[in-house]
């Protein structure tokens, strides 16, 4: 098994959100505070897999049941829910903080709202921006600036009537085209979005149903200037493109030291994890799905990289050597009836703590208090991430 990985849920005392309307967002009050509790161990891990075959394999071992008392309403009483009664929440960005009082902007897919979200407050709407949520397609990426603690800006990915795009919101200000003509189809149009930690935004676009085509921005992971600019050191000076080879992004995501790009994407045979080598095509995956768990969000700390299933309801994480290289089995944690459902949004806040969003809401496994914001504590124990 691999080398003494562990998830802990991240836990406070028990703050009931107020569950009288789940479409008003009054004043925040004061934020109620919170520290790390228990740990939650992982379930036994599937067989590594670098490119073949291989399904998830979950053992009874691991996990204790929960003992929390079940939603009420939007009253969600487990101690790691930061917000409730959103809708399908596809796209996280943490805000900066040291963790002691986890805060995140997230992105409703089919409604357009961006909202602020902390714990022992109501959501707040940050912004609301049209978009044409018919396909796969919508509000479906998420980014704070490259400079965010100096511009307060934020990215947002979404999908129009005409086209994919990216926007940029000012505090207080509409929304504004930054990167348009991203082609649009009736397939293929959900993207990723994060900083690269390196001075840049980096952008996962699918295939909008046409695959391999080499002169369009459809397929590809794109890095760029908060205006929209190919990002300077990019492979092609002048072009957008870092690599190619998408079909249909679940995440994207970079490591807080900005050394490692990893892109989820869900092809016709598997579901693949990525590493992006800037001006290399996308055509050997780190890890192969072939059971298809519905890989999404992901978040990449240097001894681990974590993929939110948001189909198989749980969250795996794959052990790092120092050379980025995966070492041992991946792990299962937050598995049912321990977890919150279709974890799909990810995003990290520091190298130990994550926040998540779920996209139960429309399906069997919702709860009244769906969809929910979630934050995670990610933290090797015994500080290595080799196999055993």
């Amino acid at each position: 098994m691999a080398g003494g990985t562990a998830l802990r849920l991240v836990t406070a005392a028990v703050v009931a959100l107020s569950a009288s309307s789940c479409a008003t967002f009054p004043e925040q009050p004061p934020a109620a505070s919170w520290q790390p509790n228990v740990p939650l161990t992982p379930q036994a891990a599937p067989e590594p897999d670098t490119g073949g075959g291989g399904q998830a394999e979950s053992s009874a071992e691991g996990g204790q049941p929960s003992k929390v008392p079940p939603p009420d309403g939007c009253t969600d009483f487990h101690p790691a829910v930061l917000a409730t009664c959103l809708d399908t929440v596809v796209a996280v960005a943490a805000l900066p903080g040291d963790g002691s009082n986890p805060t995140a902007l997230v992105a409703e897919r089919t409604t357009g709202r961006v909202l602020l979200v902390r714990k022992g407050t109501a959501p707040t709407v940050y912004a609301t921006i049209p978009v044409d949520a018919t396909t796969d397609g919508g509000l479906t990426g998420l980014a704070l600036s490259p400079t965010y603690e100096e511009d307060q800006l934020v990215f947002a990915y979404i999908t129009t009537a005409t086209d994919n795009r990216v926007v940029r919101i000012a505090p207080g200000d509409k929304p504004k085209p930054v990167l348009t003509g991203i082609p649009r189809g009736t397939s293929g149009n959900r993207g990723s979005l994060a900083r690269d930690h390196r001075g840049a935004l980096v952008l996962a676009t699918g295939d909008a149903g046409t695959p391999a085509d080499p002169a369009s921005l459809a397929g590809k992971v794109l890095r760029f200037t908060g205006d929209g600019k190919p990002a300077p050191g990019n492979p092609t000076a002048g072009s957008l493109v870092l690599a190619s080879g998408l079909h249909a992004p679940g995440g994207i995501c970079s490591s807080l030291d900005g050394t490692q790009t990893w892109v989820t994407d869900r092809t016709a045979a598997a579901d693949v994890l990525y590493r992006v080598n800037p001006g290399k095509p996308l055509s050997t995956p780190a890890w192969t799905w072939p059971d298809r768990p519905g890989v999404a969000g992901c978040a990449a700390t240097p001894q681990l990289v974590w993929v939110a299933m948001a189909t198989a309801g749980h969250l795996q994480n794959l052990p790092q050597a120092p050379d980025g290289t995966f070492t041992g089995k991946p792990q299962i944690a937050l598995a049912a009836p321990d977890g919150f459902g279709k974890v799909d949004g990810l995003d990290l806040m520091t190298d130990q703590i994550a926040i998540g969003g779920t996209v139960n809401k429309r399906s069997t496994a919702a709860v009244s208090s769906d969809d929910r914001v979630v934050a995670i504590l990610v933290q090797p124990q015994g500080g290595g991430g080799g196999a055993d």
